[in-house]
């Protein structure tokens, strides 16, 4: 569970989307404060949905480089075990960059 604080890929989808829905109405209808409030609820979310990103591609910067760290140190101590784990991070880490970029 996201802290409410936190931006969310998918709270942002959801607002952006239900922006453009409601601008939609707003032009169909000629009522320009539901156009004004869709394009803004619109940019709200696609602005959160950018945040959540790069919030998730730090996230995974991070995992990279402890990861890489964890497994070169079980290299050199000889830690099997840390290695592995180290090793699992790091593509942990990998894919959630690629996952936000």
């Amino acid at each position: 569970m996201s802290n409410i604080n936190e931006p969310s890929k998918t709270s942002g989808q959801y607002h952006s989307t239900k922006g453009t829905i409601v601008e939609a109405i707003g032009n169909a209808t000629g009522a320009q404060s539901w156009i004004n409030s869709g394009k803004q609820e619109h940019a709200e979310g696609e602005g959160e949905y950018k945040a959540a990103e790069a919030k998730g591609y730090a996230e995974g910067t991070v995992d990279r480089i402890q990861g890489k760290y964890d497994s070169v140190a079980g290299a050199i101590t000889g830690d099997k075990a840390q290695q592995a784990s180290g090793n699992l991070q790091h593509d942990k880490g990998e894919a959630q960059q690629k996952a936000n970029s």
